[in-house]
């Protein structure tokens, strides 16, 4: 659509909205979102749906996605087993049918209000328009700092842009969207893909709101795996720093052992010296170890891509009909 289409569309409220919304053992929030979400998005269009993948909940999330009445134009999508929010979005973009798609989470910290100026930006011209939090106070400061020292780190070593505390809540025209289902890599960071992209694109800020209930399934260990699937993902620069090193000590091996011939032939042969041959031995030992464990990634990264396994599989389906 043309800006002058997309403004007019808008206003008369003909723009067919995809909402995707992932769950994961969210069984306490789940009446509440939907109903609200539905509210504000019949105020906007006169059509909408609202794609909800239950990524493996062990709760009664599913039951009560069902449950929803049919004024919530809910589709369920319910995954065979936790594939992770990653997948659990790929498998929305794939169902969805709108002219534009607005991912967001379940638990109330993605604010529903913020739809309306989505859209907004979204007929003046914008392919995506994404959230940006205004701060992380609600974390702790090792988690803050961590993900300030990653989006540092991956603006130094991929060539995308991922803007700085921009996550999954977003905006997606059509286009967007046909874009990024073209990709068919099984290890998946969603946020470099929205980067890889590119289309006209702008931030939108957004106080991120406390969760009603539950917790976050988001730990440390969740989110450094994440980060991790970033960095090999889109980036060779690791396997290129190590090269690097293993040139560097390469060089200094070599400048010693003319250093050592030197001296022996003026000065004659000391006492081997046992202390410096088990540091040498073992800083060797460790430099080894952690470029094989870099390797080792990607080669992991390789090896689920070359199985060609299915992205993901839908244990039951309702509402596409």
């Amino acid at each position: 659509m043309q800006t002058e289409q997309r403004q007019k569309a808008l206003q008369n409220k003909a723009v067919f909205i995809s909402c995707i919304v992932p769950v994961y053992n969210e069984e306490a929030l789940v009446e509440p979102f939907f109903t609200q979400l539905a509210e504000s998005l019949n105020q906007l269009a006169s059509r909408f749906e609202i794609i909800v993948i239950d990524d493996g909940s062990s709760d009664q999330t599913a039951l009560k996605v069902l449950n929803l009445p049919k004024e919530c134009h809910v589709k369920f999508l319910g995954l065979s087993r936790n594939f992770g929010k990653e997948t659990a979005l790929t498998a929305g973009l794939e169902h969805c049918s709108g002219d534009v798609a607005v991912i967001l989470d379940a638990d109330f910290q993605h604010p529903i209000e913020v739809i309306p100026t989505f859209l907004k930006f979204w007929a003046d011209g914008y392919e995506m328009v994404y959230g940006v939090r205004e701060n992380r106070d609600n974390e702790s400061s090792i988690k803050r700092n961590l993900a300030h020292l990653f989006y540092w780190l991956m603006t130094k070593i991929t060539n995308i842009d991922i803007p700085n505390n921009a996550g999954d809540f977003r905006l997606l025209d059509r286009k967007v969207v046909t874009a990024i289902n073209q990709f068919q890599e099984r290890s998946r960071f969603m946020k470099g893909l929205y980067a890889w992209v590119g289309f006209k694109k702008i931030g939108v800020p957004f106080v991120v709101q406390d969760r009603p209930a539950g917790e976050s399934s988001w730990g440390l260990g969740r989110l450094t795996e994440l980060a991790l699937t970033g960095i090999t993902t889109f980036s060779d620069i690791p396997l290129r720093v190590w090269g690097l090193i293993g040139f560097i000590i390469s060089l200094t091996s070599l400048i010693y052992a003319i250093y050592f011939l030197t001296k022996t032939l003026i000065f004659g042969a000391d006492l081997p010296g046992f202390p410096s041959i088990i540091v040498a031995v073992m800083f060797l030992g460790g430099v080894q170890l952690l470029s094989i464990g870099i390797l080792g990634e990607y080669i992991a990264r390789i090896f689920t891509e070359v199985k060609q396994r299915p992205k993901y599989l839908i244990g039951q389906q309702h509402g596409f009909e």
